[in-house]
């Protein structure tokens, strides 16, 4: 029963994601990406103290050991999170969560070229499989790019969540070192902190008013993001991460009931074809890694969609 309430935990945690990432695109063709990445960050670490205080862990969920390494983790996941909202705001819904099964691919990769792990035959072709999935996914972006109008945004909005993928996969490469000193409270709340303060940064360089609508789906975006954060943080506790993380792929059905009910969003053949290669691909690996036996439980609660 434990095992189902971890599954179920991880379920409704990518369900409030779905929601928080419908509510920060219907605020984007006004809110620029980096003001609502405040309002996702700042609201969010309110809910996550709440929480620790009713666990009795603030103070010992954040005491840190390498204050260094918690701003690299916080300026990277940033990054990623800036780039993926303004994707948000440009590609249909089921896109950008295809789009961004990347991440998990180019880790298998960033982990051997930083972490010196060794990476064989069956997880290269794995990523590989992967990355002609996306490749599918980006096609109609690529074939109808002519540099300008229309097209040309859209081409600009895949490589903004290609990017976000990228910083995502960076960000879990950097959190693998930090488990092994830092407490997942901790590195769950400087981040949100850190996004925080980077995001009020940007505040010279075009934030606007929200209207009465806007500052609402923005606020609860926060709210909702917070709790997601904390559902999944929950789940690992009663599954292990090698059991929940092939539900991470549950996401793209909530993408796309969302996208098409709320946006009226219907993902194109490529979208379904591409994100089916990169989900199997995904599978394999989160599998091989199982089979050899890698450690990576204490990573995998810190990861957001945003990084």
């Amino acid at each position: 029963m434990m095992v189902y309430r971890g599954i179920l935990l991880k379920i409704t945690a990518l369900f409030l994601f779905a929601i928080m990432d419908s509510l920060i695109k219907a605020s984007a063709p006004h809110v620029p990406a980096w003001e609502a990445v405040f309002f996702r960050s700042f609201f969010g670490m309110l809910v996550i103290v709440i929480w620790l205080l009713k666990r009795g862990q603030l103070r010992t969920g954040l005491k840190v050991k390498s204050p260094i390494g918690h701003f690299w983790r916080g300026l990277i996941g940033t990054t990623a999170m800036v780039l993926g909202f303004a994707g948000l705001g440009i590609l249909p819904l089921p896109q950008v969560v295809a789009i961004s099964f990347t991440a998990p691919l180019l880790i298998v990769i960033f982990a051997a070229m930083f972490l010196g792990e060794q990476v064989r035959a069956f997880r290269l072709t794995a990523v590989s499989i992967g990355l002609v999935g996306v490749a599918i996914v980006l096609y109609p972006r690529l074939k109808e790019f002519d540099g300008s109008g229309p097209q040309a945004v859209l081409m600009l909005g895949a490589m903004l969540v290609l990017g976000s993928a990228v910083f995502r996969a960076l960000a879990q490469i950097h959190i693998r070192r930090l488990v092994q000193t830092e407490e997942a409270s901790a590195i769950v709340f400087y981040f949100s902190l850190t996004a925080t303060l980077l995001s009020l940064l940007s505040l010279p360089f075009g934030w606007v008013i929200p209207t009465n609508q806007e500052m609402m789906f923005l606020v609860l975006a926060g709210l909702i993001g917070g709790t997601a954060q904390i559902f999944l943080t929950l789940g690992y506790k009663y599954a292990e991460a090698s059991l929940l993380a092939p539900f991470d792929y549950v996401s793209m059905i909530f993408a796309v009931i969302i996208g098409y009910f709320i946006f009226a969003e219907i993902p194109t053949v490529w979208t379904l074809s591409g994100s089916s290669l990169i989900v199997v691909a995904g599978i394999l690996i989160i599998w091989r890694e199982h089979q050899l036996g890698l450690k990576r439980g204490k990573a995998r609660p810190t990861m957001t969609p945003q990084g």
